[in-house]
């Protein structure tokens, strides 16, 4: 299957390499050290219109497809991975409208996520529901032409800043496991929805991550996505296209911090001469680049093959999958062998926050846990076998 990039892909990622080379990377420390969500990189997006890149033309995005998606998270977590997750949680709230959506939840939502007006966050993970999407206790019952919410989500990223938010609820609560879950529309200001607790994090500080709270917030029934008991279906799908952009973040790190450690061992001189000159250190290096072009490619080619597929809930085959649990396990194992590496090769400045990999370091181990854990990939890839 071909994957060449066309000549509109290339000048997408040029261009938004020198976006994030002239205006992303020269905070990217600071944004870390204050761990506050930057309003100024929003601001970015919606100047360069990237926040709609994978939206319908229709609907006021650009249409360029999963793979252009990809391009875009991997040329901004080059510098700086907590301004990526900015577009990859957008991607990953945008999906099951994407998906399932009424041409009416279409019209009414997604032009203004296009332009990066409004911002979406996707409320999945309880403290009884992670990688167990059947441990799910928020509750969602119908009454009349209204829904009525009730539970807690934790680890929400941009919990606090989003407009619009989708909350998976368990609709039937007389069915076991996966059954009886269904996916909602949650606006920020609708009464009964704050926020709780603010994780102080490791990586990705500049990206906020909240548990969020519902006491009988009342949606409007039309807020359901898909039928009743459908929301396993939508979220399992979702998140087997959004976790491809999560591989192309943890690839972007990655060769952030080989580009990095590339130029500093040219440039350091130990007994007389650059460390890039010593074969052990060269071969560690070209281990390093192998690496990060394999998880490259495996990515891009995971990406192109749901680039033909039509944003429904049409069935995924198992190579699709497959493919897309293989780029996000490989992608994410190699962004934190590839930045600890980096972090060694520049010893002791490695370890200090006035160079860059350790924190490259910290904000890779994320892309190995959210949007399904290293584990989980591997048994969603056993299971297509």
């Amino acid at each position: 299957m071909s994957y060449e990039l066309t000549e509109e892909q290339k000048m997408l990622r040029d261009t938004v390499a020198r976006i994030a080379k002239e205006q992303i990377a020269p905070g990217a420390g600071k944004r870390d050290e204050e761990a506050k969500f930057p309003w100024d990189m929003v601001e970015i997006f919606r100047e360069n219109a990237l926040l709609g890149a994978d939206f319908p033309e229709k609907y006021g995005g650009s249409e360029m497809g999963l793979l252009s998606v990809c391009l875009i998270m991997e040329e901004i977590a080059k510098v700086c991975g907590s301004t990526a997750v900015i577009l990859g949680v957008h991607e990953l709230g945008a999906m099951p409208i994407f998906l399932a959506g009424t041409k009416e939840q279409k019209e009414k939502y997604l032009p203004k996520l296009a332009t990066g007006e409004k911002l979406i966050a996707f409320g999945l993970t309880e403290p009884n529901a992670g990688s167990d999407v059947s441990g799910l206790r928020t509750k969602a019952v119908n009454d009349g032409d209204e829904y009525v919410l009730n539970g807690s989500k934790i680890f929400i990223s941009h919990g606090d800043v989003t407009d619009i938010l989708i909350v998976v609820a368990k609709t039937d609560t007389s069915v076991p496991g996966y059954k009886g879950i269904s996916l909602f529309i949650v606006e920020q200001d609708m009464p009964g929805l704050s926020v709780g607790k603010h994780e102080s994090k490791l990586g990705i500080r500049a990206s906020s991550t909240e548990e969020l709270i519902l006491e009988d917030v009342r949606v409007p029934a039309n807020n359901l996505i898909g039928p009743e008991g459908a929301g396993f279906a939508i979220v399992m799908k979702t998140l087997d296209i959004t976790r491809i952009p999560v591989a192309a973040q943890a690839v972007g790190i990655a060769q952030g911090a080989l580009d990095y450690a590339i130029q500093y061992t040219k440039e350091r001189e130990q007994f007389g001469k650059p460390l890039f000159s010593f074969q052990g250190l060269q071969w560690m290096m070209a281990d390093m680049a192998t690496q990060v072009e394999a998880a490259r490619q495996l990515t891009y080619k995971a990406a192109a093959m749901f680039e033909k597929i039509p944003k429904n809930m049409d069935k995924l085959s198992k190579e699709m999958v497959r493919l897309s649990a293989m780029a996000k396990l490989f992608a994410a194992e190699t962004a934190m062998k590839v930045t600890t590496d980096a972090v060694q090769l520049l010893g002791g400045y490695g370890y200090v926050k006035e160079y860059p990999v350790e924190r490259m370091m910290r904000d890779a181990k994320i892309t190995q846990i959210y949007e399904g854990t290293s584990q989980i990939q591997k048994i969603v890839i056993s299971g297509t076998l």
